[in-house]
């Protein structure tokens, strides 16, 4: 890491085993993010008056170049967590999946869902067990009996409101919708 870490103790007397144990987590991030840029932990011991347990609380702050991962376990449920090495592991495992999400959205690599869209079953071939949903923008998208949900394609008529999500890639009769799911008239949108 670029700058030294920052190891905070409240309600107990700090222990260098724990402190070991911190910064080996610590490391381990690197192979999720190899620019840290800071880190400060938190671990705080729980109150002698807690009736529940004495559970350990662990906050993990990280910095990299564009963003920041905090996770704060200053409520843990989980009984494992009267022991403080196992809170400072948890912590450091949602700190881990955090930072790969952060270096997934910075890398463009996280699926942005569309909503759905809607459209009018423009040409149906019921016969074929296919047909066409007109987009708002004018675009036909092909539709199989199959990507209609609920199994009701024996519903649909030209004109009927749908919405749809399309597949990746075209097939070999344009644009084609993976799912389409019927508009009741409850939802008919104008």
């Amino acid at each position: 890491m670029q700058i030294p870490m920052q190891i905070v103790f409240h309600g107990m007397e700090p222990s260098e085993a724990i402190e070991r144990h911190i910064r080996a987590k610590a490391a381990e991030l690197e192979q999720f993010h190899g620019r840290i840029t800071s880190c400060r932990v938190v671990v705080e011991a729980p109150h002698r008056h807690h009736h529940k347990g004495r559970l350990y609380a662990v906050r993990v702050d990280l910095t990299v170049p564009g963003g920041e991962v905090v996770v704060d376990r200053a409520h843990p449920q989980d009984h494992a967590h009267e022991d403080v090495r196992v809170a400072v592991r948890d912590a450091f495992d949602a700190a881990a999946r955090r930072v790969e999400d952060l270096v997934r959205r910075q890398r463009g690599d996280v699926k942005v869902h569309e909503p759905p869209l809607h459209g009018r079953v423009a040409r149906l071939m019921p016969e074929e067990g296919y047909g066409f949903i007109e987009t708002a923008d004018g675009v036909e998208v092909y539709f199989h009996r199959n990507a209609v949900r609920g199994d009701r394609f024996d519903e649909l008529r030209p004109g009927s409101e749908v919405r749809l999500a399309l597949h990746e890639g075209e097939g070999e009769k344009g644009p084609q919708a993976s799912t389409v799911s019927v508009v009741g008239k409850h939802h008919m949108v104008g």
